[in-house]
């Protein structure tokens, strides 16, 4: 199959005008892309799924195709490592262009093409173990040819109980405890947010009669509906964007509705509104800390609006989980979170814009299940599951880190 795909590619990348230069290639490819039969199609399709089935052999948690970056190599993450996949044919800037834009329909090809950007869905049946496996992707533009990155979404949802929370945290984040309100949970990209969500919506699933509405772009793992009834929409297939999904969530009877990001002030404002309206919302933000979550919403929105957005985020938010994914010792990764629960005192602290004062809030209410990033990196040191390098290396607050530490 190997010869055949490289045949196929290069082929067609022979092709290609000489004349034809910068990204204009990349739109030749997609306007002759169709000239492809569809055997060579379904070779090629072939060879995708095998790349990804040697991701999930392999523990890779993500695929890097194309690009002037690849040095024309596929590339895998293994426990957070970037490293060349040797054993797969190398394929050109055009050959790899061309083979990423085979996967994708017409409307993806435009979307790309005018956006520079594309995030989509991909699933494939891995036969070894006789299941469908999800893949959440994103194609771009690198020096004028096309890249794409795949991330390996889980099979299977890890019970909340193992990640670790106190039974304070889990109470609060629960729709049957508080009917209402918004919880985030933050990192950088890579940080297991979307695992994290995924466990507080089987959580739910489990013993909640209520309705989730799930506006992701992509969407990830697909739940099913159990003691919930569980809606999937991702964002440019079945709604146009997160402020549609969730302005439209309203007229759909949902108890619960998981935005997948808020990325942008008018989702951050419609997010707002929807949990004014009585209804239990999760979400997430690309942040390192608690405070720095609730200082980005704010500094996100127009500053006519901050003060109003400030009162109504203190009103709303219920809880923040901040989490980062550490090299273990065992060449594994382990869970470090950060866990602010709102407290009438972080409450006023928002409104009075003094959010600096949080951080002692939550070093100071272990009991109450509050724990900042450097306690839990603490945690994990003494219990020999990470080292003290790291320990400091993925701390927010080296100082702090670095004083906690003296005591151990």
């Amino acid at each position: 199959m190997i010869e055949r795909v490289k045949q196929i590619l290069s082929d067609f990348a022979s092709k290609i005008p000489p004349t034809v230069i910068g990204p204009e290639k990349v739109n030749y490819i997609i306007e002759h892309i169709k000239e492809i039969d569809d055997d060579s199609k379904l070779t090629l399709i072939k060879f995708m799924n095998h790349i990804l089935s040697l991701m999930v052999e392999r523990n890779a948690s993500d695929v890097e195709i194309g690009g002037h970056g690849t040095d024309q190599y596929v590339w895998f993450r293994i426990f957070g490592d970037k490293a060349r996949v040797k054993d797969l044919p190398k394929l050109t800037p055009d050959e790899a262009s061309t083979f990423i834009i085979s996967m994708l329909n017409l409307n993806q090809c435009k979307h790309l093409w005018v956006g520079r950007n594309l995030d989509f869905s991909y699933t494939f049946r891995y036969e070894k173990l006789n299941k469908d496996i999800r893949f959440r992707a994103d194609a771009y533009f690198d020096l004028d040819s096309i890249a794409l990155n795949m991330r390996s979404i889980s099979a299977s949802t890890r019970p909340i109980e193992s990640l670790g929370f106190h039974p304070n945290a889990i109470k609060t984040m629960s729709h049957n405890y508080i009917k209402f309100g918004l919880s985030l949970v933050t990192g950088i990209t890579g940080s297991g947010k979307s695992t994290t969500l995924d466990s507080i919506i089987d959580f739910h699933n489990k013993f909640d009669p209520a309705h989730i509405v799930i506006i992701a772009s992509p969407i990830e793992y697909v739940h099913k509906s159990n003691v919930s009834i569980i809606r999937h929409r991702e964002v440019g297939r079945d709604v146009l964007s997160f402020k549609e999904g969730v302005v439209q969530a309203l007229r759909q009877d949902p108890d619960i509705i998981v935005i997948g990001e808020m990325r942008d002030p008018d989702t951050i404002l419609a997010a707002l509104e929807v949990t004014d309206t009585g209804h239990k919302v999760f979400s997430t933000l690309h942040t390192s800390s608690a405070v720095e979550s609730i200082d980005r919403i704010i500094a996100e929105v127009n500053p006519v609006e901050q003060e109003r957005v400030r009162n109504r985020l203190a009103d709303v938010l219920v809880s923040v989980v901040s989490q980062k994914l550490v090299p273990s010792l065992d060449g594994k990764r382990v869970l470090a979170k950060e866990v602010l629960l709102v407290t009438p005192s972080v409450k006023a602290a928002i409104k009075n814009n003094n959010t600096s004062e949080i951080y002692m809030m939550i070093n100071q209410a272990g009991p109450q299940g509050m724990v900042t990033m450097e306690q839990d990196l603490l945690r994990l040191f003494k219990e020999r599951i990470i080292s003290r390098d790291n320990a400091i290396a993925y701390s927010n607050n080296k100082t702090r880190m670095l004083q906690l530490l003296k005591g151990v």
